[in-house]
């Protein structure tokens, strides 16, 4: 049994939604799954496993930051997951952007340690499953969904006191900010430490502040639940594909 997910082999399913909120676990298992199963509780990790149209999947919190999502996503492999899927909220780097914008995530600069000391500190590109990445895309044009695709990054800092390094972001073309997919992206390339399985990754995230051109806007509490609400139907409908 994994330390921090006290779960068994089988508790949860292949396909794992990943927010960083656990309480947006419990309104994810509430909202959208049947015959749902509570599975991890332990340091208010909480995790669920249920149905989705009938196909099993998971929901599963992961806390904010590299460090403390990367013994999630270990966990979740060492219990047998092979399709983690990140479902959080950024701040939009580019002006075209608007709150509650979707975006796909192709690779996440890794503005952060953790990814990182993965791969020993060597050059590298966290980069999506492509898999998911291509489902995602048909799925969200299947429901009429815009949605922006390209490369975000994962920082250690929410509050960056570095001046000007959210539009030198923009100015190289990332979309957006958050803290945990290149920790995501890295765990599942290299398949959990020992390379224990063939792992898939992707990030799906909603724009819920704008940080560009020195301005700070946030989203309302009922425009963001509407627009996870879109984004969570765009991943369900992805890991629960069977192409």
């Amino acid at each position: 049994m994994p330390i921090h997910l006290r779960a068994e082999p089988g508790d949860y399913a292949d396909a794992v939604l990943l927010p960083g909120d656990p309480l947006r676990a419990k309104y994810i298992a509430d909202t959208y799954l049947a015959d749902v199963v509570q599975v991890n509780e332990e340091r208010g990790l909480l995790g669920y496993t249920g149905t989705f149209e009938g196909k099993p999947v998971s929901v599963q919190g992961t806390g904010m930051g590299c460090p403390g999502a990367t013994i999630v996503f270990e966990e979740l492999i060492q219990l047998g997951c092979t399709k983690l899927m990140r479902v959080g909220t950024c701040g939009g780097l580019q002006p075209q952007h608007a709150l509650g914008d979707l975006i796909v995530a192709l690779t996440a600069v890794p503005a952060d340690q953790t990814a990182m000391h993965l791969v020993g500190n060597e050059p590298h590109c966290p980069t999506a499953s492509w898999e998911l990445i291509h489902g995602a895309v048909h799925a969200a044009k299947e429901m009429g969904q815009a949605m922006h695709v390209g490369p975000i990054v994962s920082s250690d800092l929410f509050y960056n006191p570095s001046e000007g390094q959210y539009e030198r972001w923009s100015k190289r073309g990332v979309l957006a900010v958050e803290m945990e997919a290149a920790a995501l992206f890295t765990v599942a390339a290299i398949g959990g430490i020992g390379k224990t399985a063939d792992v898939h990754a992707g990030c799906l995230l909603t724009v819920s502040d704008i940080v560009v051109e020195g301005a700070f806007t946030r989203i309302s509490d009922d425009d963001l639940r509407a627009a996870v609400d879109r984004m969570t139907r765009v991943a369900l409908a992805t890991v629960t594909s069977d192409h």
